[in-house]
Parts: C-alpha cells; sequence; structure tokens
C-alpha cells in the first residue's frame, strides 16, 4: 500500500509537490530560520497563496484509491485531513487498514541551537508514506 501511495503521489502530483518545494523555498528566503519559533504560519500562507491547500484533499482522495480504500467522508482542506506544520503539509486518513499518513516534508526543527533547516529539494525525498 505504502509504494502504490507514493508511486501515484510522485507519478500524478508530481507538479504539485514541487509547488510546495518552491514555497518552502520561497519561505525560507524571507524567514530567519534562526530565529524562527514556527513555519506553519508562513508556510501555510504561502501554500494558500499558490492555491496549493485547496488541492491536497483531491491528493488525498487519489492516493487513498491508489491504496485500495475507501474515504468514510469527502476529505477537506482542513483537520483532520489536511494540516501544515513548520515541517510541510501532511494528509490523513483513517482507512480499515490503518491510519494513512503523506507527508510533504520541507523543513526540519534542528536543537543546539535551535534552528529549522530546509531540507528535501526534490519530491522523492519530500515525500514520505505510512500506515500506522
Amino acid at each position: 500500500m505504502r509504494e502504490a501511495v507514493r508511486t501515484y503521489v510522485l507519478t500524478k502530483h508530481r507538479p504539485l509537490v514541487e509547488r510546495v518545494l518552491d514555497c518552502a523555498d520561497a519561505v525560507a528566503e524571507r524567514e530567519d530560520l534562526d530565529a524562527a519559533d514556527s513555519l506553519s504560519n508562513p508556510l501555510s500562507a504561502a501554500l494558500a497563496h499558490a492555491g496549493i491547500t485547496q488541492q491536497l484533499p483531491a491528493v488525498l482522495a487519489g492516493a487513498v484509491d491508489a491504496a485500495g480504500e475507501e474515504l468514510p467522508a469527502e476529505p477537506v482542506a482542513a483537520p483532520p485531513y489536511v494540516v501544515v506544520t513548520s515541517a510541510g503539509p501532511i494528509l490523513r486518513a483513517t482507512l480499515d487498514s490503518g491510519r494513512l499518513v503523506v507527508r510533504i516534508e520541507v523543513f526540519r526543527l534542528e536543537h543546539g541551537p535551535r534552528r529549522y533547516v530546509r531540507t528535501a529539494r526534490t519530491p522523492e525525498a519530500a515525500l514520505s508514506v505510512e500506515v500506522r
């Protein structure tokens, strides 16, 4: 299931994942990553401005289909289905086989000293899929 979802997202939604990476680059250029308390608000705003946030529920629905599962309800661009964290967007669905979690990780929080680091530069590196 995990590989089917990963292949689906990287094949059918690659341009969208690339746009998430572009938004992360723009946030990294504007924000002081060494001093930011959180990047969720600036990243969320950048994704919304680019029209990405509203497209993420369709990505989740397609990922669930690719996994051979069904969603109990139509996903929306809000919790519990779509959440934008400081690390990047997270898509979540509760399925009969478990909880599907799709992440597009673009930042990482480091400690000592505390700071954000821009991470993945390719869709393959940014995308992670878990079934819990």
